[in-house]
């Protein structure tokens, strides 16, 4: 949902990109960054330089989630194992979440200054990673001693637009693919220089954009800076598939299964629509994902049997639906559907896949307070908040729910958007948004296909020049595929 503010603030960002175009990315001729690259590349044991595992940070984006923390102390006891075996000083190993209670932390810019201040003396690299990435640390050392680490380095597994994209803000419309940037599950590296100077950037010109969308698109951005900094440099190394012998990383598409998958007797689906979508959009639910759920209701402005829709008695609003979201959230919790653990508010057009989601809420506690689905923020480089977008779906726990309505938090007007409102709310209550991205705000064509490449996606967002059940059979349907999958899982919990 986009609010007058929320569309200044993007038109401002899309008049941002726009100049960024003005600025050479790449030319017809090998750059200077190619050339070094390169040279770096094919250079024989003389051009190496002597990095120490203990002038390494590792970095890993983990979250404050029990399952999450669990997973990335998974992956730092592993870390150290390696280290240990050899007879190395151990290398120090940062979770994000124990770093700073800071609301922002997980969009990384903001820490870069305490990187700068802690680390910049004894260091040479700072490697991030997610809790499910895998590392070989010889690998690694030997990808990263090709590199000065004197230098200005931004290394990663590189992604790029085919087609320029909403999510991007159409950046770099006649040339989508020009620009890279890294596949976080790869995990990716920027050297200490780099880092210092990206410091005196942030002191000097602090971050402009109140939206953080995409972040390791932006990122690049900030760093790349039209032009004036380093763009990514790709790495062989650096997979995200099963990968042969040469990686250093690599990245597993599994769902993650706890114990036994959620029934779907307890996950409630919200469905939020209008009468003007009833005879378009809600058959398609129909012949698709509906049938997956074990409960599901639609909620409109207008009763409707043959569906059956529930009216709310709030008028429709043409953006935000702030006042229909909570009048499903009140519904859920007072007045029906008792002690189910979870409510899924969707989209009349989102398309989702209730058995995957099955699997991952086997991995969350019902009794904690959980508010799930694909982060964004607003205004988190001056103290904003985190929250779930509502198009690729919201997920709920019955507790965050409780302590929702118990704080009195409420709508300022019926057409707010929801979705940042339940974002505010939740950031108030010291209740975080807990991050996956295998929920998606837009289509299956506004990613790259590397990236959704190792994911298995729970859900993709608006109909718009697809046919979404096409969509649905190929991305999200139950599949032998997804059965396959499930054999792997039971070494889920070994895996490290």
């Amino acid at each position: 949902m986009r609010p007058p503010a929320r569309r200044l603030a993007l038109r401002a960002l899309l008049s941002l990109l726009a100049g960024s175009l003005a600025f050479p990315l790449v030319s017809g001729a090998t750059t200077e960054e190619d050339k070094q690259s390169q040279n770096l590349e094919k250079s024989g044991p003389s051009r190496k330089h002597d990095i120490d595992l203990k002038r390494i940070v590792f970095v890993i984006q983990s979250q404050s989630n029990s399952f999450h923390a669990k997973r990335a102390e998974q992956l730092k006891e592993n870390i150290l194992q390696q280290a240990a075996a050899l007879t190395q000083e151990l290398p120090r190993v940062v979770l994000i979440h124990q770093l700073v209670k800071l609301e922002g932390a997980w969009t990384i810019l903001p820490l870069l200054p305490r990187f700068s201040v802690t680390y910049s003396r004894n260091s040479s690299w700072i490697f991030f990673c997610e809790e499910e990435t895998r590392i070989q640390i010889p690998k690694l050392l030997e990808v990263l001693r090709r590199y000065d680490p004197t230098k200005e380095w931004f290394l990663g597994k590189a992604l790029h637009d085919e087609e320029s994209t909403i999510i991007h803000h159409y950046a770099f419309s006649e040339n989508p693919a020009i620009f890279k940037y890294p596949d976080f599950a790869a995990g990716w590296a920027l050297s200490i220089p780099l880092v210092n100077k990206l410091t005196k950037k942030l002191k000097s010109d602090s971050l402009k954009s109140d939206f953080t969308i995409d972040l390791k698109h932006e990122i690049a951005l900030y760093i790349w800076d039209k032009g004036g900094g380093p763009p990514l440099t790709p790495v062989a190394e650096f997979c995200t598939d099963g990968g042969g012998s040469h990686c250093a990383t690599t990245f597993h598409s599994f769902l993650p299964l706890c114990g036994k998958p959620v029934k779907k007797e307890h996950i409630f689906v919200a469905v939020k629509t209008c009468k003007k979508f009833h005879g378009d959009r809600i058959p398609i639910v129909k012949q698709t994902w509906e049938a997956e759920a074990g409960l599901i209701e639609y909620y409109s402005d207008y009763t409707e049997s043959s569906i059956p829709t529930v009216d709310l008695g709030i008028p429709n609003t043409d953006r935000g639906h702030c006042g229909k979201t909570f009048a499903i959230l009140e519904r859920f919790l007072n007045h029906s559907h008792d002690k189910i653990p979870w409510l899924v508010i969707v989209d009349d057009d989102t398309l989702i896949s209730i058995s995957r989601l099955q699997h991952l809420l086997s991995c969350y506690d019902s009794g904690e307070p959980v508010f799930l689905g694909e982060r964004y923020g607003y205004g988190l480089g001056t103290g904003g908040y985190s929250y779930v977008t509502g198009g690729g779906g919201m997920v709920f726990s019955r507790e965050a729910i409780r302590r929702l309505l118990a704080s009195q938090c409420q709508c300022y007007s019926n057409d707010a958007p929801d979705d940042m409102v339940l974002g505010m709310c939740f950031s108030g209550l010291g209740i975080p948004v807990t991050h996956s991205s295998l929920f998606h705000q837009a289509r299956p064509v506004d990613y790259p296909k590397d990236y959704l490449a190792h994911q298995v996606p729970i859900s993709f967002h608006k109909h718009w020049n697809i046919d979404p059940v096409k969509v649905y059979f190929t991305w999200l349907a139950p599949s032998e595929k997804d059965r396959a999958r499930q054999e792997t899982q039971a070494r889920f919990k070994e895996e490290l």
